[in-house]
């Protein structure tokens, strides 16, 4: 299965994480979702959402500048 990818480059805090809330809602338990970042910020609030939630922070990059998270839906 491959994962579902999300692009929220040039958003601001708060709309990367509730963009990516919204999409992981809709996805199923165990899927994966890779989003696309430029806001520093989100480096502290993707981490912080995944330990309150239970989706899981699998993975994280940098890529020229755009941070890359992938995320396993949760229960």
């Amino acid at each position: 299965m491959s994962a579902r990818e999300l692009d929220v480059k040039g958003l601001h805090c708060p709309l990367p994480i509730l963009r990516t809330r919204k999409t992981l809602d809709l996805m199923a338990v165990g899927e994966e979702l890779v989003v696309y970042v430029t806001d520093p910020a989100s480096v502290i609030d993707f981490r912080h959402f995944c330990n309150i939630t239970s989706n899981e922070l699998l993975a994280y990059e940098t890529r020229d500048g755009v941070f890359v998270y992938r995320i396993r839906r949760g229960a």
